[in-house]
């Protein structure tokens, strides 16, 4: 003890080996909670990619439904003309015809 003082000892002692256990326990502690906040911010981000990815599909196959609909409600000349225009420009669509175009020249 320091000096003398006013308090019982028995008092100051307990009150200082509360205060060393906080103190040594903060820094276990203080990572302990980050730790369960970026868990909890990790599962949330999964729950909104999954989210996302559902209403995606959602839409694609909404996209999808719509397309096919047009296309079997139009015309043979029109649905070739339509496809073409949406097929122009796209690599994969070009890659395709060169290559179909190579085979049938063979």
């Amino acid at each position: 003890m320091p000096g003398e003082t006013l308090v019982n000892g028995q008092i100051t002692d307990s009150i200082t080996q509360s205060n060393v256990t906080n103190l040594a326990e903060a820094p276990a502690v203080s990572m302990a909670n980050t730790y369960q906040v970026f868990g909890q911010v990790v599962g949330a981000s999964m729950q909104n990619a999954v989210s996302n990815q559902q209403g995606a599909a959602t839409i694609d196959l909404a996209v999808t439904t719509q397309g096919t609909s047009v296309l079997y409600n139009l015309s043979a000349s029109t649905a070739a003309k339509a496809t073409s225009e949406v097929l122009a420009g796209h690599p994969v669509a070009e890659a395709l015809t060169a290559m179909k175009a190579a085979a049938a020249a063979i």
